[in-house]
């Protein structure tokens, strides 16, 4: 069928031309004699979510101004194609009808063949509408992957930390994040907070290991005047100031074992009791606490706690280094040359592929931060509108792409052959799987093998 169609016509031999031309051209018609009936099935048959595709709508009827209709009903009418007619059309009226949403206007009396030409002018607007509605509805599911509050990413790594932190946003739990200096665990921990329904509460974050820990006890639980030297007014704690909201623990592995008793009696009891004071106080706080140590090895050792460690560790969120994720490289160049041009007013618009090549041979010990300062340095120093590798610091400028270093420096243990071939193959599976970012199918083509014999020589070399 070409579509439903609703001819809205207080005059009877109108409606009855009308229907007869549009079911013999394949339409599906049916008819209102009045403004208020049209309106009604034209409602009745949104809500069942059957709207008409095209509605043929006076403009002169008794009682009622066709525009007037449209420009009232505007919701019930949105999801179909309304074509205005009238016998005194102007080009005013002509005009009025479109502002208010009409798709075109036709003049009465009219041809058959200019009603079904534009309907069918209407039907290919209505399909490129729908595509348009469709891409970006796909763009914008696109982009929703690629972004968590303001990070960005396209590494399947980092999909997997923003899909676990969307699903944390949606309870009050604890999360613990993992991840070296750099990496982002506060803009995680400030995502999962914005994305929660705490939004509105405060965030209040630490730096665990910045505070004394003589001062420790009083920043976090408060005191009371003359609890001790100094305390000349009664202080609000850190964790009753995020009341409602959200502490981040940064660096919560520098907690001293002293302060660790005290954070656990507050994750269990929910309360905390101000240091010169006999009385606690509930708080509802949401804890997100992160550190780039390793606390298993620490609650080995015993610089740690095991029950404050379990109790922390209820939701783990572990975050990549950005060696491990070189494919995110371009996607965080671009993002922080649009951060620093609205900052600098500046108008660096990319890298070139020379510089680019540069920024992926980089190991970033730094991480995300590192790659920050780079780019921020960069825009600072391009003459033009692109990074060049001149305006690159010259630890990263001057670095030989890993590509080149193995070039000619390959030199075997001892004189075996047998051995010396072992090592030349591990050397070039590892520089293969250097040079495509770890994909092992693009690795095993440009080493001339099969995937499964590139597997198990990687299993064979240890190589991960």
């Amino acid at each position: 069928m070409a579509g439903k169609i609703l001819i809205i016509d207080d005059e009877k031999n109108m409606r009855h031309m009308l229907m007869s031309l549009l079911e013999k051209e394949g339409y599906t018609a049916e008819t209102a004699a009045s403004g208020s009936t049209g309106v009604k099935m034209a409602d009745r048959a949104l809500k069942q979510d059957a709207p008409y595709d095209f509605i043929l709508l006076d403009v002169k009827m008794p009682g009622v101004d066709g525009i007037s209709l449209l420009q009232e009903n505007r919701g019930i009418f949105s999801r179909s194609m309304v074509i205005m007619m009238s016998a005194y059309g102007t080009i005013d009226t002509a005009v009025s009808a479109m502002r208010h949403g009409a798709f075109d206007f036709i003049s009465k009396p009219f041809k058959p063949d200019e009603v079904t030409l534009l309907l069918e002018r209407a039907a290919e607007h209505r399909a490129l509408k729908n595509e348009n509605l469709y891409l970006k509805n796909q763009l914008g599911q696109i982009e929703e992957r690629f972004h968590f509050s303001n990070m960005v990413a396209k590494s399947d790594a980092m999909k997997e930390v923003f899909i676990l932190a969307k699903k944390a946003a949606r309870y009050a739990i604890t999360v613990m994040i993992f991840g070296g200096s750099g990496t982002g665990k506060e803009l995680i921990a400030r995502g999962i907070h914005k994305e929660s329904d705490r939004a509105d509460k405060p965030l209040v974050a630490v730096n665990c290991g910045g505070i004394p820990e003589t001062l420790m006890e009083s920043e976090f639980f408060g005191h009371k005047k003359g609890a001790f030297t100094g305390a000349t007014y009664d202080k609000k704690g850190l964790f009753e100031e995020a009341h409602g909201g959200t502490i981040f623990l940064d660096e919560i592995g520098e907690l001293p074992i002293s302060m660790q008793v005290k954070l656990l009696r507050v994750l269990q009891e929910s309360e905390v009791r101000p240091v010169g004071d006999v009385r606690t106080r509930k708080i509802d706080v949401r804890v997100i606490a992160a550190t780039s140590r390793n606390l298993k090895e620490e609650v080995d050792k015993g610089a740690f706690r095991e029950d404050l460690y379990f109790r922390l560790n209820v939701l783990t969120i572990t975050l990549p280094s950005l060696s491990e994720r070189p494919e995110d490289i371009p996607l965080l160049c671009d993002h922080f040359l649009k951060k620093f041009n609205r900052k600098l007013g500046s108008r660096v618009t990319g890298v070139s592929p020379s510089a680019m090549k540069l920024l992926l041979e980089c190991d970033w010990p730094g991480n995300v931060r590192e790659l920050e300062n780079v780019i921020e340095r960069s825009v600072v120093l391009s003459d033009g509108d692109r990074v060049e590798p001149d305006s690159l610091p010259p630890a990263i400028a001057g670095k030989t792409p890993r590509k080149e270093n193995n070039e000619g420096s390959f030199t075997p243990e001892g004189f075996s052959l047998k051995v010396a071939m072992r090592q030349l193959e591990k050397m070039m599976i590892q520089r293969a799987l250097q040079e495509t970012g770890g994909n092992r199918t693009h690795a095993s083509r440009i080493l001339e093998i099969s995937h499964p014999s590139l597997l198990s020589k990687m299993k064979m070399y240890s190589i991960t």
